[in-house]
C-alpha cells in the first residue's frame, strides 16, 4: 500500500504537466480539424460569438500566425512565431519581393496566403474573401 501511496505521489507533477491539447495556440488541436490548403502547413479554425479565429502552424506544429476576424475586420494576434509578420487589410502594408504565395487557409470570407520573402522571411497575408458586402457584414461564412 505504501508503495502504491508512493507512485501516485511521485506521478502526480507527470500529470499536471500534461496539457490537454485543444484550444487556439495548440500545437495540435485537437478540438477541430486541419483544414489546411498547403503541404508543410496546418490550418485550424474556431468560432465563437461570431468571432472566427484562424492560427496557422508549420509542419512540426509549432504556432507560427492566428488573427481573429468577423465582418471583414481582422485583428491579428500576439502568438506564433511569424506574429510580426502577419499583414491584414487594416495594416496597409504589402509584403514586397519574394516568389508567389500559397495559400494556406481559404473559405467564404478569408484568406491566408503565406508569402515567401528574399531574405528567407515568411510573410503571411490575411484578407477577405467575401464580394457581397451585405453578405459580409450579416454573416460569418
Amino acid at each position: 500500500m505504501l508503495a502504491g501511496l508512493m507512485a501516485t505521489a511521485f506521478a502526480g507533477p507527470a500529470f499536471a504537466q500534461q496539457q490537454l491539447n485543444t484550444g487556439l495556440g495548440s500545437t495540435w488541436p485537437t478540438d477541430t480539424p486541419d483544414v489546411s490548403l498547403a503541404p508543410g502547413f496546418h490550418a485550424y479554425v474556431w468560432v465563437k460569438s461570431g468571432v472566427k479565429y484562424v492560427q496557422i502552424n508549420d509542419a512540426a506544429g509549432n504556432v507560427l500566425v492566428a488573427v481573429a476576424t468577423a465582418n471583414g475586420i481582422f485583428l491579428p494576434l500576439p502568438m506564433g512565431r511569424s506574429a510580426k509578420l502577419l499583414q491584414t487589410p487594416q495594416d496597409g502594408t504589402t509584403a514586397t519581393g519574394g516568389a508567389a504565395g500559397v495559400a494556406i487557409y481559404q473559405d467564404g470570407s478569408v484568406q491566408i496566403t503565406a508569402m515567401p520573402q528574399d531574405d528567407g522571411a515568411m510573410v503571411f497575408k490575411a484578407e477577405a474573401t467575401c464580394t457581397n458586402p451585405v453578405e459580409c457584414t450579416t454573416h460569418v461564412n
